[in-house]
């Protein structure tokens, strides 16, 4: 999984995230919760950002969840019949190159127990080394892992096969699954998305005692020429961050066979999708059916001469 030098070059993006709702019938009550604020991070700065919600909800509050993420939480009190929330980000992102030579210091079993005598890590090993509502240890769960690890593999070798493996075994196939469908279900189906591929591979590492975290984010939705897009890139996207022993997190993908590089914006990471699923709520409503659409831009602010863009009132020049 060879990162190439071009992907990992310092790049400003600026994202757009649009959620809308349709309801056959007024709504009379909405409470929503979502995590759409992309979050500082080692591999990026946020420059700007800015929250549009239609109709203007009567309360909106902020805050840092227990993982570090911007929770943005709404109330809207009288019918409508129709909701739109529009994010927009201004973010400075440069991923780190991942050596996995110098991750191979350590074997699979070895980073393992190494993890588990460090007490600066405790911490993580509680948040990130159980399993949690939907990364749990099906039957079936240890058979398909010898598959593809073994506990003398080299610590970033062990990462590299456990992504490969996962986007060679399981087809990339939206519909099949759903936000609820399970790990063992996944195994038994063989094919899902992003968020899918990277509950596995969280279910996979914390069995064998890594933890690791689910990461939520977006990727580049306009290629350069030439290049091929990458699945997942019109929509919220998921991916897995491992714990290595000497504290550093390292980010893969199995919907892409690769590590995360200057394409790959974080917008919260947690346990599972249910810790940062970017929006969900509940309504009061007597309609019988209602149509959500998302729509995700992630763009390339090229070049010192690029024109300001204003970011839903904050601006940045």
């Amino acid at each position: 999984m060879r990162q190439a030098p071009e992907n990992l070059a310092a790049r400003r993006y600026f994202v757009k995230h649009r959620t809308s709702y349709l309801y056959s019938e007024p709504v009379t009550l909405c409470h929503e919760r979502g995590f759409l604020t992309p979050r500082q991070a080692p591999s990026q700065t946020v420059l700007a950002h800015g929250t549009r919600v239609t109709p203007e909800p009567l309360l909106e509050s902020v805050h840092t969840d227990r993982f570090g993420n911007t929770s943005h939480y709404l109330e809207i009190h009288y019918p409508h019949t129709q909701l739109e929330v529009v994010k927009e980000a201004i973010v400075d992102v440069a991923w780190p190159e991942i050596h996995t030579d110098q991750l191979d210091q350590w074997t699979l079993g070895s980073a393992q127990r190494a993890i588990a005598g460090n007490a600066a890590l405790r911490l993580d090993r509680a948040m990130y080394g159980l399993p949690s509502r939907y990364v749990d240890a099906p039957g079936g769960l240890d058979a398909y892992a010898d598959t593809i690890l073994a506990p003398n593999l080299g610590f970033g070798q062990a990462l590299v096969e456990l992504t490969r493996g996962i986007h060679r075994d399981f087809a990339y196939r939206p519909g099949v699954t759903s936000v609820r469908t399970t790990v063992g279900e996944l195994l038994d189906l063989r094919a899902g998305v992003c968020q899918d591929f990277t509950h596995l591979g969280l279910a996979i590492l914390r069995s064998l005692g890594i933890p690791a975290r689910y990461v939520s984010g977006y990727i580049e939705t306009r290629p350069a020429p030439g290049k091929q897009k990458l699945e997942g890139s019109d929509a919220s996207h998921a991916w897995i961050s491992a714990l290595a022993p000497n504290g550093a997190w390292i980010d893969v993908d199995p919907t892409n066979a690769q590590f995360a590089d200057s394409r790959y914006i974080v917008t919260a990471w947690g346990r599972d999708f249910a810790d940062v699923s970017p929006l969900r709520g509940v309504v009061v409503t007597e309609a019988a059916s209602s149509r959500m659409s998302v729509g995700v831009d992630v763009l390339p602010m090229v070049g010192d001469d690029a024109p300001p863009i204003s970011v839903l009132g904050l601006s940045l020049s």
